[in-house]
């Protein structure tokens, strides 16, 4: 396993993009409350020491991940938001439910992402059980939550640098 011993979510906070101008929207699911709350602080965290303005940030709670989605399409419409994290925990149970609600999830996020053509970065924990959601929220394998704002600053970044390199002509 590759997360075996290893926390997933050291980052340089010199290496994080300016982020005084960005606004950024997180949903976050209140399934699994607990776990998704952790996930909260890591992401905010991550924003704040890269300057985002807490006016400039939107924070709803949907009911479940599989309203993550729906959620972040909200944001993208409501508050003209230049990117989404996308917050949530899916553990499996005894059913097939887990993978279709993990399915709908994934490609739920990735179709709002590719419709409004911003990024909607994937924070989502699929795990086995609560304790793999405790190592990923904080834990000892770092926090997701981290890992998708940092993936979020730098995707929007990099929006930015393509629209000031390539003009008037570049379209988003």
């Amino acid at each position: 396993m590759a997360t075996v011993e290893q926390n997933l979510s050291d980052y340089d906070p010199e290496q994080l993009p300016d982020a005084s101008s960005m606004r950024i929207g997180i949903v976050v699911s209140e399934w699994n409350h607990e776990i998704t709350n952790r996930l909260l602080q890591g992401a905010h965290e991550v924003l704040k020491t890269a300057g985002v303005n807490e006016e400039e940030l939107q924070v709803i709670h949907v009911p479940g991940s599989f309203e993550l989605p729906t959620g972040a399409a909200f944001l993208l419409d409501h508050y003209e938001v230049q990117g989404v994290i996308a917050l949530g925990s899916v553990i499996r149970g005894e059913t097939a439910h887990f993978d279709f609600v993990c399915q709908g999830v994934a490609q739920g996020i990735k179709d709002v992402a590719l419709k409004y053509l911003r990024p909607v970065i994937f924070g989502v924990l699929t795990d086995d059980n609560k304790q793999q959601s405790i190592d990923r929220s904080g834990g000892k394998h770092g926090n997701k939550g981290t890992e998708a704002a940092v993936a979020c600053l730098k995707m929007i970044a990099i929006q930015k640098q393509m629209r000031s390199s390539w003009g008037p002509g570049f379209k988003l």
